[in-house]
């Protein structure tokens, strides 16, 4: 079994994508590849020679956020395993949710990878290429305990104000089921829009809210009222064609299943282990 990998040195990129890249630029070498080859194992061409630059959108905790300074989670450790094998280090770039649909991003060279808690579908396929499935997701409804609320279709009998972040297939999934739901930027606002009253109910994908719920006040506070299996696995992605980045994240999903590390990381940072959570998939296409 591999050991965790150890706390490292990540840069947080803040504010706008521009400042974000400025950070990212002073704290590596130059695009000429002055300190090193872009050309990482595998003959994986990265983005900066010596990193693996890995788009995010914080924060999404478990998978990503930053914690005593650092960009921590889920998502952020499986990454880790890829840079390793390639012989780098993760650099780490939050980027508005809405660039991991368009892959812009990825397409600009701006960044090698995705990792964002992102669902795999086939309207993002048409713009990037997915991994190896590695997370089974569902969605939760959460409510302020005694709302009386029990279930989606509950909520949508009684007319309730429901809140989802935006871009996600939780709100894709609202609107499914009739809902007109008031979106909100990042996870922190969508609780934070229940906690104000500004919404009665919020659907956002289970792990997310088992996060918020080990926090006292919230648990007190508000309760899941529905867990909605809709099939969702969680994937990254790569710019199209990038088949060799994709091998390699492919390869360290595959190794940490069969080793144990997934298991480690999954119970640090999720909970109890689920198997059907590593179930096996067949490898993404890179089309």
């Amino acid at each position: 079994m591999k050991t965790l990998p150890g706390r490292r040195t990540r840069v947080l990129a803040a504010g706008t994508a521009a400042a974000a890249l400025m950070l990212v630029a002073a704290c590596t070498s130059s695009d000429d590849g002055g300190s090193g080859s872009k050309t990482a194992a595998g003959g994986v061409e990265l983005a900066k020679a010596g990193q693996l630059t890995t788009c995010t959108h914080l924060p999404y905790p478990p998978f990503q956020s930053e914690i005593d300074g650092e960009v921590q989670g889920f998502d952020v450790a499986l990454i880790d395993l890829v840079a390793e094998d390639l012989g780098v280090k993760q650099v780490i770039l939050d980027t508005p949710f809405e660039n991991f649909k368009t892959g812009a991003f990825l397409n600009s060279g701006q960044c090698d990878v995705a990792a964002a808690g992102m669902t795999i579908t086939e309207e993002r396929k048409k713009n990037v290429d997915f991994s190896d499935p590695y997370f089974e997701a569902t969605q939760a409804l959460l409510v302020d305990r005694g709302s009386g609320i029990t279930s989606l279709a509950d909520a949508k009998a009684k007319k309730v104000k429901l809140g989802a972040q935006a871009q996600t297939t939780g709100e894709d999934h609202a609107k499914q089921q009739g809902f007109d739901p008031v979106s909100f930027e990042s996870s922190d606002a969508v609780l934070n829009g229940l906690r104000s009253g500004q919404v009665k109910a919020v659907i956002i994908d289970f792990p997310v809210v088992q996060g918020w719920l080990k926090d006292k006040a919230n648990a007190d506070a508000f309760e899941v009222a529905d867990n909605i299996n809709t099939g969702e696995q969680y994937g990254f992605t790569v710019k199209k064609g990038n088949t060799k980045l994709l091998a390699a994240v492919n390869k360290a999903l595959a190794g940490a299943k069969a080793d144990g590390t997934y298991k480690e990381i999954y119970e640090k940072w999720i909970g109890p282990y689920d198997e059907s959570a590593a179930s096996p998939a067949a490898t993404a296409p890179a089309s």
